[in-house]
């Protein structure tokens, strides 16, 4: 558990816990979910707030989604957030739980947390803003969180590109249909998590007891905001991707339409000659035509005059 004490621009990290949260500023308590299991008896100790036992075991449930619950004593904000390698597009979540209690926020998550790595030290070299509430930090780390969501649109939009690429090339034998059905269901999948992560914010924003001042207001408005954008790039390439399909499958019936009308028209023009060629070679004994000293020429004169009289006319007709 890592200790910090934020008082307007003044932020320590403590080694031990104290006696009581302060009576200015407030106590942040970063707990790496699975280790210090006692944390809600210090809590009890710090503030004197029980922490409800259900909540308790939301706060261990990896699959539990972005929610938020409170009590007259606290608020719960369950926000997910990406795993730290996935910023290619397959991506997995994780959920990180916040406690805002009156001088105390807790926050609960996995040991290689990208968003608190980032700013803690960043808190405690004053590189960044300091919050002056447990609401505004849990701002700050929710819009890291946000932002690595943001992150993820580069390597979707190169998937996209080379399917692109490859579903619109005619030479281009695509096969990789697996890959594309997993794409667009890692787009639900985001729109989904963006979809819960703004109900969630919008509960917590109609039922906290937290004072909005106007930067409050604006950076949650903010927040929102992004991950909107996030939703609307996840429709917005989930329709281009369907699109793009759709286009494929419309390029490879035209291309088939073609290879057909071609085929056809030569059947049409061998069709007469073929007739020709049978009419000739059938074994009848009375045939005049036979003993002319130029009917095969005649007639293989004729059958060519045929089929360019007829290359011609599909021709004309635009057929070819």
């Amino acid at each position: 558990m890592d200790i910090l004490v934020i008082d307007h621009q003044r932020v320590r990290q403590l080694e031990t816990l104290p006696e009581s949260v302060p009576e200015t500023g407030f106590l942040w308590l970063d707990i790496i979910r699975g280790e210090d299991i006692d944390w809600p008896q210090q809590v009890r100790r710090l503030s004197g707030v029980t922490i409800h036992e259900r909540h308790l075991r939301d706060s261990q449930n990896l699959e539990h989604p972005s929610f938020y619950d409170g009590t007259q004593d606290y608020e719960m904000l369950i926000f997910r957030g990406l795993s730290p390698a996935d910023q290619t597009g397959d991506f997995q979540t994780r959920p990180a739980v916040f406690f805002v209690l009156e001088h105390l926020l807790l926050t609960i998550r996995p040991a290689d947390s990208v968003s608190v790595s980032l700013i803690k030290p960043r808190l405690l070299d004053k590189t960044v803003r300091i919050p002056r509430r447990p609401a505004g930090l849990m701002h700050q780390l929710m819009t890291y969180m946000v932002d690595r969501y943001l992150a993820l649109r580069e390597p979707l939009l190169e998937r996209y590109d080379e399917w692109r690429r490859d579903l619109l090339d005619p030479r281009h034998d695509f096969s990789d249909w697996l890959a594309v059905m997993d794409y667009t269901s890692d787009l639900r999948k985001l729109e989904r998590l963006c979809d819960e992560q703004i109900t969630a914010l919008q509960a917590w924003r109609e039922d906290t007891d937290t004072e909005f001042d106007d930067h409050l207001t604006v950076r949650f408005n903010d927040l929102v905001e992004h991950v909107q954008r996030i939703i609307k790039f996840a429709q917005d390439q989930k329709n281009e991707a369907e699109a793009l399909v759709q286009l494929h499958f419309s390029a490879v019936a035209h291309r088939t339409n073609e290879i057909v009308r071609v085929l056809t028209v030569l059947s049409a023009i061998f069709l007469p000659l073929t007739f020709i060629a049978g009419l000739f070679g059938m074994n009848f004994e009375n045939m005049p035509e036979l003993k002319l000293e130029y009917a095969y020429f005649f007639t293989l004169g004729g059958m060519t005059i045929l089929a360019i009289a007829l290359l011609i006319l599909f021709k004309f007709k635009k057929w070819l």
